[in-house]
């Protein structure tokens, strides 16, 4: 029982200084201040067993709201990329209904391909006007894990392998979802890199990986972003469960971080009562209990008992409560919030422009892209991703959409009275399929008889919710075995161009593959990811050059698996128990660029149908910040966009850091011939790293090497500059 006392007194210490730095931070705020005083009056009205009930789920999305004093329950959904189809107050989706088949967007990895933050606000307005006209006052995104290895199978969802990237596209998607009176829940807090044994894993890293790496996308989405919940992940970080580990939760998220919202669970991510009580958890969900009986969940009747017993103070449920109706007075649920809208045509047009900035052109050789739609008389189509619909797959992220475009319906629309398309499969997409010399010997036929070949192959969704490792490697719950290309794709890709020099291969997918057999031949490779519900007329618009691509890549494609950072320095999948990141802070391109190994396609890559000059680059140091100018022109005949990505590299430091890391960046479009002045300004937190000896960020003065390029691997500028 000391024991137990000992833990409670640490606990209320915790909850005083949160609730101190809720109410300080709120004094700046007149409605915060006002809120908090409604929340205060409310809590006192209410019994034990009321804010009891408001703390776990009661439903499969919702959790108990106190209809005597006039509190609804709060519902949620799944949806880092569309609204969830219904499930009602049960564990399966309700069947087939046109009112939740809604707007399909571009998963979450061709969002952060756009680099372009102004996108990931209107990808936020579309999630959070849906879900409000749906009726749901929190939506389960935007997913903003690191991409530690190529392997894990929801990084679809998810955004880069770099936190500064991360941390300037998740701002805008929160503050997309909220402004429509809807929560974002930004999810999975934390180092939740991999699906294999998610739900049990020991996560060790070090302290100076968590600061520089995995921290940052979170303190942005709370600093701000202002998100209003975030949610716990499955695995454990240090040897405590994240959803309930006093670090994480209560002296970062809650303490440092200023986070005044709500932290839930991941659905049956609570273990423990009085460690999901002490340390952060405020709302558990979907707990593998009995699904009838929500009163036996952790945070349920055994919390009665504890606080009738007075091992446990009420005032630790008043604090969780206090969280809860705190994001209901933000999201308007006590007054008029404002009215959404659902599956609009004006939505699906934003769908379509985030699928044009973000698909990516890895590969153009002699300009083979575009086509020209008034010289082609046959295209040969080949592939089961250029027919499949892609928005059920996944696991919890899937969308039932009112339509889907696929790349065959996109392609056809373009070559309405223009151009006949002969389809052939190519491949099974089955489970350990391999090369089918039918299906391959058909599609070289329709090759040889075509003017163009378009290969759409790469990675493919499960579709199944139970089954996800039947037909699943971009899906929850399961990781990839291996990058190589599955379905013996490697084989038809070859035998296609073989067939016909002019063969365009598409790859769908959450990120790399290895294409290293065939690459050197294929004369155009696209990466297309999940594109969204208008992803097959982006798709077409863009092989046809009525939309000129911009998109960047947000993560690094190796040439093989074993040279990603996680795979030869790192450990993964660990041994069962515990894996430790001995990849520390080299993750994606600090790895490549730091170790001199060559990508098959580097970080920010992308090219273009036009041609970019850099020039005038100037660098101004200040107080431990600097200003950085430069003239960017369109030097070719097309109009597009490009992003220009700033890179610092610290000459001489006490701590070895990579050879450079990205600190800015900015999106331009340009007219043929025209030029426009780019500005970025680097604060402090740009020549900054973290000592992990001293457990502080430190600015070591000297001299730092500042580059400003296409890519990590296209540096086209660089200036040298001294900080004292």
């Amino acid at each position: 029982m000391k024991r137990i006392q000992i833990k409670i007194a640490g606990a209320l210490a915790v909850l005083c200084l949160s609730m101190t730095n809720q109410k300080t931070s709120a004094q700046g705020s007149a409605t915060d201040a006002a809120i908090y005083k409604k929340i205060d009056v409310q809590i006192k009205q209410m019994t034990l067993e009321e804010k009891v009930g408001m703390i776990h789920g009661n439903s499969s999305f919702t959790s108990g709201g106190v209809q005597r004093l006039g509190i609804p329950e709060l519902t949620m959904s799944d949806g880092p990329h569309g609204v969830r189809m219904e499930h009602g107050r049960g564990w399966n989706a309700a069947s087939m209904h046109v009112f939740d088949s809604g707007t399909y967007l571009p998963t979450g990895v061709c969002l952060a391909s756009t680099w372009n933050p102004k996108l990931g606000y209107a990808f936020g307005s579309v999630l959070g006007s849906e879900a409000n006209a749906r009726g749901k006052d929190i939506i389960l995104g935007p997913g903003i894990n690191i991409i530690r290895t190529p392997l894990n199978g929801r990084n679809f969802e998810y955004q880069s392998e770099d936190p500064y990237l991360v941390s300037k596209m998740v701002v805008g998607y929160i503050k997309g979802v909220q402004d429509q009176g809807v929560a974002a829940c930004v999810k999975h807090y934390l180092a939740n890199n991999q699906e294999i044994k998610r739900g049990s894993i020991n996560v060790l890293m070090s302290e100076r990986a968590l600061r520089e790496i995995y921290l940052p996308g979170f303190k942005a989405a709370v600093q701000e972003g202002g998100v209003y919940s975030v949610m716990g992940a499955y695995n454990k970080f240090r040897g405590q469960w994240c959803t309930e580990n006093d670090y994480l939760v209560n002296k970062i998220l809650k303490g440092e971080f200023g986070f005044k919202g709500l932290l839930m669970s991941d659905w049956g991510a609570v273990h423990n009562t009085l460690e999901a009580l002490w340390y952060g958890t405020d709302l558990e969900m979907g707990t593998d209990l009995d699904k009838k009986a929500y009163s036996n969940f952790y945070l349920a009747d055994s919390v009665v008992t504890l606080v009738k017993k007075g091992i446990i103070d009420e005032s630790l449920i008043d604090s969780k409560v206090s969280r809860i109706l705190y994001v209901m007075h933000k999201t308007h649920m006590f007054d008029k919030r404002p009215s959404g809208s659902f599956s609009t045509k004006e939505h699906f047009a934003t769908a379509k422009k985030i699928a044009e900035e973000g698909m990516v052109l890895l590969k153009n050789s002699n300009n083979t892209l575009p086509l020209n739609k008034n010289g082609i008389k046959t295209i040969a189509l080949i592939g089961p991703n250029a027919t499949k619909l892609q928005s059920l797959g996944g696991g919890s992220s899937q969308v039932r959409t009112r339509y889907e475009i696929t790349p065959q319906a996109g392609l056809s629309k373009m070559g309405k009275g223009r151009f006949t398309i002969n389809y052939a499969e190519g491949y099974k997409q089955e489970r350990g399929a391999k090369a089918n010399e039918q299906l391959i010997n058909e599609a070289v036929t329709a090759a040889k008889n075509s003017d163009v070949a378009i290969v759409v192959g790469g990675w493919a969704h499960g579709y199944d919710f139970t089954k996800w490792s039947d037909n699943a490697y971009d899906a929850e719950g399961v990781d990839k075995d291996d990058m190589d290309m599955p379905f013996g794709q490697n084989e038809l890709i070859e035998a296609v161009i073989k067939a016909n020099p002019k063969t365009i291969v598409v790859l769908m997918g959450g990120g790399p593959i290895d294409i290293s057999k065939w690459i050197s031949a294929a004369p155009a490779v696209l990466q297309a990811w999940y594109p969204g519900s208008e992803g097959g007329n982006a798709l077409a618009e863009i092989l046809f050059g009525e939309v000129n691509p911009s998109g960047k890549l947000p993560m690094t494609f190796p040439k093989h698996l074993s040279e990603s950072p996680a795979h030869t320095i790192g450990e993964y999948p660990g041994d069962g128990v515990t894996v430790q990141y001995k990849d520390d802070i080299f993750v994606g391109y600090r790895y490549f660029d730091t170790y001199k190994v060559a990508p098959e396609f580097p970080f920010g890559h992308g090219l273009s149908y036009t041609s970019f000059g850099y020039s005038n680059m100037n660098v101004i140091a200040g107080n431990q910040s600097a200003l950085v100018t430069l003239t960017v022109t369109n030097t070719g005949k097309v109009q597009g966009a490009e992003v220009v990505q700033v890179y610092v590299k610290d000459d001489a430091s006490s701590f070895r850091r990579p050879e450079k890391e990205l600190k800015g960046f900015e999106k331009i479009f340009l007219k043929p011939g025209e030029s426009k002045t780019v500005t970025i300004s680097l604060g402090k937190e740009a020549f900054q790293y973290y000592n992990d000896v001293k457990a502080q960020w430190v600015l070591e003065p000297g001299s730092f090497t500042i580059m400003a390029g296409s890519s990590s691997r296209d540096i086209r500028a660089t200036k040298g500059i001294t900080l004292k």
